[in-house]
């Protein structure tokens, strides 16, 4: 039953008509996720004196790696789903990104592109770090849209609608469930706005802010995979994402404690109106 306050709908189609052209809503999302974190990074580099034309540059290269790196992930990891129906494998709008597979595909690029341009590859990372989970919390909207990776069964009053063509199997009966692209989003802005806060304050050398974001990103995705129910490829009974949100807090948090600065420098990490 839903709770006191009713609950969340989920839309009754995940694609826009325009004519003869057919927008999904998946991928609508993930491109306003992208434009906006490229605009962000275009002020950000901008208000430290920066060109920037150079975030645009590396958008250019780093959001196409990071699309196939996410693909390829959701492939390898969940590969048995498409046994049978491989020519599905770069349709995008029908869902399925591995944010860990595009992080570190985007990423990667990302660093090589700057380094090409000349530019500093740790102040290039620290621009662009804050302004990925903000991407990645307005892309989690598609998965609402396609009534997909939601968490277990719940009355809360927030909890969210999803048809019965969509419940997994076992869950015929059950109307309303955990909204997890809610939580994670909101996660994700919440980390933004913390990476943010702690460049400004110095606390953390040129470069390594990244391995807060990592450590923020993996402790999120820790709870919220716990509560998802859709199916997932497992090592030793265990969800391989839960796997990957382990590592991620590890390497995170390594990174993070070897970034410490001994006390703030003046001025260090402002990036004066940019949030």
């Amino acid at each position: 039953m839903a709770g006191l306050f009713g609950a969340l709908p989920s839309p009754s189609a995940n694609s826009l008509s325009i004519g003869p052209l057919e927008l999904r809503a998946y991928g609508l999302m993930i491109a306003l996720g992208a434009l906006t974190a490229v605009a962000w990074s275009r002020r950000r580099q901008a208000a430290r004196g920066g060109d920037p034309e150079d975030m645009s540059t590396i958008a250019l290269w780093a959001i196409p790696a990071g699309l196939v790196g996410s693909r390829l992930y959701h492939v390898a990891t969940d590969w048995r789903s498409f046994q049978g129906r491989w020519e599905d494998v770069p349709a995008l709008w029908q869902g399925g990104l591995g944010i860990p597979g595009g992080l570190m595909a985007g990423v990667m690029v990302g660093v090589l592109v700057a380094r090409r341009r000349g530019l500093s590859m740790a102040g290039a990372m620290d621009v662009m770090v804050p302004t990925i989970p903000v991407a990645q919390a307005i892309g989690r909207w598609g998965n609402w849209f396609n009534q997909e990776v939601f968490g277990r069964p719940t009355d809360l009053p927030w909890a969210l609608e999803i048809d019965a063509a969509h419940r997994p199997s076992g869950y015929s009966e059950a109307a309303t469930f955990h909204p997890t692209f809610l939580y994670e989003g909101l996660w994700n802005v919440a980390l933004a706005v913390f990476l943010v806060r702690i460049e400004r304050r110095g606390v953390l050398r040129p470069g390594y802010l990244v391995g807060l974001w990592v450590f923020g990103y993996g402790l999120g995705r820790l709870w919220v995979e716990a509560l998802r129910v859709d199916q997932a490829s497992l090592i030793v009974g265990v969800r391989v994402n839960t796997w990957m949100a382990l590592v991620a807090i590890v390497a995170g948090a390594v990174v993070t404690w070897t970034g410490r600065t001994a006390k703030s420098p003046t001025g260090a990490g402002s990036d004066g109106a940019t949030t």
